[in-house]
């Protein structure tokens, strides 16, 4: 079996204090539930035995330091800057508002928080804070989490690399700095890294003319979003970067429209997955 390599997403802090403040611990508890959940969406619901399918986890989620997970317009009326500006540019993909940060804040934080379900409110309480810790201009979060992750891939020197929500931004820009990390699949799975005015702009290195491109050290690129998911806005990667081999759209749970457990579960990955299986 071929090595496989994976990369978190967002709200992962709390394996880091459950493990004792343990970046190696966290992994390891990261890694037993992605690869139980990569056996359900295997095997379609056979008993899971302790396989193991997933090598290793990159995790980066200490670096960025702990975010306060409250799901409420007052959670994000109590951010920094940086993360409401985050907030301000992620909502707008969805409504247009107003110019002013204040005023945006205003009527964002009643129309998405209020009305969409509670789960997206907890994406919105984390989602925005990391983002913001890892793409603020001249943070050492950013170089700390890309080196983690680079570390771990380098290590390992997996075939395939399956990058979750934010970790599928971390992976991108570590492997376009690490040419030496050789890649056979990418799988990105709830990408937000064509989100205008959040990320795609602020990526290293820039995009160029409007277009994003395929670290030149990975051979094939596959993007699963699923087609609700607020967090991977645009769904498709294609509009946005060059060299995304193929593109498959799913409908996870009207609800739980971001989570791992759903992505790796839902089967999607099985043909990418199993030639690296035997």
């Amino acid at each position: 079996m071929d090595k496989i390599v994976g990369v978190h997403g967002i709200g992962k802090y709390h394996y880091y204090r459950d493990a004792g403040n343990s970046a190696e611990g966290a992994a390891g508890a990261v890694r037993e539930k992605w690869n139980r959940y990569l056996h359900k969406g295997l095997t379609g619901g056979v008993p899971y035995a302790q396989e193991r399918y997933v090598t290793d986890i990159a995790y980066y989620a200490h670096l960025l330091g702990e975010r306060p997970q409250e799901p409420s317009a007052r959670a994000v009326r109590a951010m920094d800057t940086p993360s409401q500006e985050v907030f301000v540019a992620w909502a707008k993909q969805f409504a247009t508002v107003g110019e002013g940060l204040t005023g945006a804040l205003h009527a964002m934080t009643g129309w998405l928080l209020d009305r969409l379900q509670a789960n997206a409110a907890d994406v919105a309480g984390l989602f925005c804070p990391e983002v913001a810790a890892y793409m603020t201009a001249g943070g050492q979060a950013r170089e700390k989490a890309r080196a983690a992750v680079a570390q771990t891939i380098r290590r390992n020197q997996p075939k395939v690399v399956i990058a979750h929500s934010l970790g599928s931004v971390v992976a991108y820009e570590t492997l376009w700095s690490n040419p030496d990390l050789k890649v056979d699949l990418l799988l990105t799975l709830g990408s937000p890294l064509g989100m205008q005015n959040v990320i795609f702009e602020r990526l290293l290195p820039a995009p160029i003319n409007g277009q994003g491109r395929k670290p030149p050290s990975v051979r094939r690129w596959v993007n699963v979003a699923d087609k609700d998911d607020i967090v991977a806005i645009p769904a498709e990667l294609r509009r946005n970067f060059t060299g995304v081999d193929q593109e498959t759209l799913v409908n996870l749970d009207w609800i739980d429209f971001h989570s791992v457990r759903n992505y790796l579960g839902c089967g999607a990955l099985n043909e990418h997955l199993k030639p690296y299986l035997q």
